[in-house]
């Protein structure tokens, strides 16, 4: 068996198929044409397909295959197949036999209806009622031209002409396996057409799988399935897991089966392959029954029909690996009917406007960068030096004192005595109204000096001028024989309690 790879390197823009593996099945004889159909039985089953044939089957639907182009002659799409423009003319030598095999995989998986008795042999495809568009936008890499093709300008803009002759052509839908490195305003605005249009556009999210990871440990996002509006389909394995070589990244919307998927090819030919073509193909199928049922349905619609209806869904509701989860045909069908019956609010008449008066260009508001620059540097200072000022003002606050009462004379009662008005370590207050108590207790002795009593030691008689008593510590005042001098207040030079200072202050706490 033949292996083909579908990831040749070539240049950035350059577009290629969204197949990872592909594996030639060989010529199927007759009487083994069952095994073929027996073969795909596990897909279709995975993807609830039979049950959604009881509703519909496809008819009346056109799918346009934008690829390297299909072989209508293939028994099993005979009477499926019509051919479009060929938007790569030229790029191969003249007398060129183009080669249609993966072309002719995607419209099989999608429309394939069997053939021989019954057409219960060969490959049936998800939607087999439905007609194929086939439009060639690209080589196969084992074409001469293929190199050219990618190369020059001239057929830069293959794929967005051949979604505009599918659009005019009157496709329901566009299934695009193939991909791009980079995305093209052309592309883009094609499929802005498309979907202004109508028409849904499912694509093959790419085969860079782990092999060419970027900041984050994603694959790097591939076109045109990175474009708004389209239904970006990754691989799953028979397993239900994403397949190794399926991107995995945020375009991801839905996962349908991709490998080992078996499909027909020209000359008779089956296939057995691997990649996101195949799943892009097996997609577009449900939007064709989709669409079959509920033509009216919009392409956002269909979108959320087959994203609402995903079986297998991640735990969070979504991941990177196979989106909202896998896709469920039948599910899908019975979603659509719901959301058929919704109506539009109505919104704007296109002719009408929400402004008053008449159309004008909207203006462009050229901003000064420079200026706009240094105001933001301003305001940066500004609040700089405001944080600055608060903070200053709580260290101050912090640093402020207690307002305290006039030092006073030192208390009779030596250091560590009563607590004075006066100052800290001052004499006891004079029992005035209101404080009629003893410092020596209930019932205690009365004071020693103070109305009525003894002289104050601190104001004598013939003199209003306070003198130390001895032993005081207080400058000038005489020692005494019983011991020495109070000491001075620790940080306050001249004796314990300084003027108008408190011993707990100083320093931030």
């Amino acid at each position: 068996m033949g292996l083909l790879s579908g990831r040749l390197a070539a240049p950035a823009g350059a577009i290629t198929l969204a197949l990872a593996v592909v594996f030639s099945a060989g010529t199927a004889p007759a009487a083994h044409a069952d095994m073929i159909r027996n073969d795909q039985r596990p897909v279709l089953d995975a993807m609830n397909v039979p049950e959604a044939w009881r509703t519909t089957k496809g008819d009346g639907v056109t799918v346009a295959v934008l690829d390297t182009g299909v072989d209508g002659d293939v028994p099993d799409l005979r009477g499926a197949v019509e051919t479009g423009p060929d938007m790569t003319s030229g790029a191969n030598p003249a007398g060129t036999r183009p080669n249609l095999v993966h072309g002719t995989n995607m419209a099989a998986l999608i429309a394939g209806r069997g053939h021989g008795a019954g057409r219960a042999s060969g490959v049936v495809g998800v939607a087999p009622a439905s007609k194929i568009l086939s439009i060639r936008v690209i080589l196969d890499e084992t074409e001469p031209g293929f190199r050219r093709f990618n190369g020059e300008e001239r057929w830069a803009d293959a794929v967005a002409s051949g979604i505009r002759r599918a659009v005019k052509a009157g496709a329901d839908v566009i299934n695009l396996s193939l991909v791009r490195g980079v995305a093209t305003k052309e592309d883009r605005a094609a499929i802005a057409y498309a979907l202004d249009q109508g028409v849904v556009v499912v694509a093959g999210a790419g085969n860079d799988g782990d092999s060419q990871l970027v900041k984050g440990g994603y694959a790097p996002y591939r076109y045109p399935a990175s474009y708004p509006g389209v239904i970006s389909v990754a691989a799953v394995d028979r397993a239900h897991r994403r397949a190794g070589f399926s991107n995995r990244n945020g375009s991801i919307v839905v996962a349908a089966p991709g490998t080992g998927i078996t499909s027909a090819g020209p000359d008779g030919e089956y296939w057995r392959m691997s990649g996101t073509s195949p799943a892009c193909a097996l997609v577009s199928g449900v939007a064709a029954l989709i669409r079959a049922k509920y033509p009216k349905l919009s392409p956002a619609l269909v979108s959320q029909a087959i994203v609402g209806s995903a079986k297998r869904r991640p735990r969070l509701g979504y991941d990177h690996d196979i989106g909202f989860g896998e896709i469920d045909a039948s599910r899908a069908l019975a979603l659509a009917e719901r959301l058929s019956t919704y109506r539009s609010s109505g919104g704007l008449d296109p002719g009408k406007r929400f402004a008053s008066g008449d159309a004008a260009p909207v203006p462009v508001v050229r901003r000064d960068t420079g200026l706009i620059a240094g105001a933001g540097v301003a305001s940066v200072i500004f609040l700089g030096g405001l944080v600055a000022a608060l903070v200053w003002l709580v260290a101050l606050r912090r640093r402020r004192p207690p307002t305290l009462a006039p030092a006073g004379p030192p208390s009779p009662y030596g250091p560590g005595g009563p607590a004075s008005p006066y100052g800290q370590g001052g004499p006891m207050p004079p029992y005035g109204p209101g404080d009629p108590a003893s410092p020596y207790g209930p019932g205690g002795p009365a004071p020693p000096y103070g109305p009525g009593g003894s002289p104050s030691p601190y104001r004598p008689p013939s003199s209003q001028t306070p003198h130390p008593p001895p032993g005081s510590g207080w400058p000038g005042a005489p020692p005494t024989s019983s011991g020495p001098a109070t000491p001075p207040s620790p940080g306050h030079p001249g004796g314990e309690f300084g003027e108008g200072r408190s011993t707990g202050g100083g320093g931030l706490a």
